[in-house]
């Protein structure tokens, strides 16, 4: 993982342990915090076009937002963690995955299943 990844993973494992969190930390359990992160998130978007979305400048708003990304990314490095999963290789080897499931040539412009 990254220096920053690996930063951030050991400052959770220190703010769990301060709290005797680790033994509600089950892959179960954080799988479903971080689908309900992730609909909270969506929720600042819901029934925005497109456009309304990309130009949000509401700071409130914003930093609502803010606070649902670092939510998912917490219990994703938290959930991970628990699996053993380096989250930066794990991207890197999908990125290459679907570099060969979607050659350029043929999915350029096309927003046909990613």
């Amino acid at each position: 993982m990254s220096d920053s990844l690996i930063t951030l993973r050991e400052q959770l494992r220190a703010f769990a342990r301060e709290r005797e969190w680790q033994r509600f930390h089950t892959p179960k359990n954080l799988a479903m915090a971080l689908i309900v992160e992730a609909a909270e998130l969506v929720e600042h978007f819901q029934w925005l076009s497109g456009e309304e979305s990309l130009a949000l400048r509401d700071e409130a708003r914003r930093e609502a937002i803010r606070d649902e990304l670092a939510d998912v990314l917490i219990y994703l490095i938290e959930l991970a963690d628990v699996l053993e999963v380096d989250l930066a290789a794990a991207a890197r080897a999908k990125i290459a995955k679907n570099a060969l499931k979607y050659p350029v040539g043929q999915a350029r412009g096309k927003a046909k299943e990613r």
